[in-house]
């Protein structure tokens, strides 16, 4: 059936392009936060150990919306690792040797999250001039999301 929405054939596939990338970026995150989580040490643990999986939850969470997103746009999510890692612009960790200093998974965090961040913009631009609230609102939230993470983990840096 065709979609009628509002929204041009055109602006829906670019859109959804562009969050399969921003999908790509936010799932890719999530693993690197999920593996910190586990493989933190030092004198940080605790509270890295807690601050990793209340982001790590938190995103998860929040991929089903994206992906939820772009098939209401009518057109199929990304959903394989091949996939994400052609699609991100976030480097994937390779193994539990990939950070050992917290230091190190703080700063790749940042990154990563500020990464995800200038993804969403991109997007949120698409979806902006297309008058597609629906995916902007959704981005919106994103980036505030990614931005306090940021934030926070780069305030342990200082």
């Amino acid at each position: 059936m065709k979609i009628d929405i509002g929204i041009k054939a055109d602006d829906r596939k670019s859109i959804a392009t562009g969050l399969s990338h921003f999908m790509a970026d936010a799932y890719t995150l999530y693993l690197k936060t999920h593996n910190f989580h586990w493989n933190v040490t030092g004198p940080m643990f605790n509270s890295l150990h807690t601050m990793f999986e209340v982001q790590y939850n938190e995103q998860w969470v929040a991929l089903d919306g994206i992906a939820e997103r772009i098939r209401a746009l009518g057109f199929n999510a990304p959903g394989s690792y091949a996939e994400f890692t052609k699609l991100s612009s976030i480097k994937e960790e390779s193994g539990r040797d990939g950070a050992t200093d917290w230091k190190d998974m703080v700063k790749q965090l940042v990154a990563g999250n500020e990464a995800a961040c200038k993804t969403a913009r991109k997007v949120l631009g698409m979806a902006d001039k297309a008058g597609d609230d629906s995916t902007a609102d959704l981005l919106t939230q994103r980036l505030q999301t990614h931005e306090k993470y940021a934030w926070m983990l780069r305030s342990l840096l200082e």
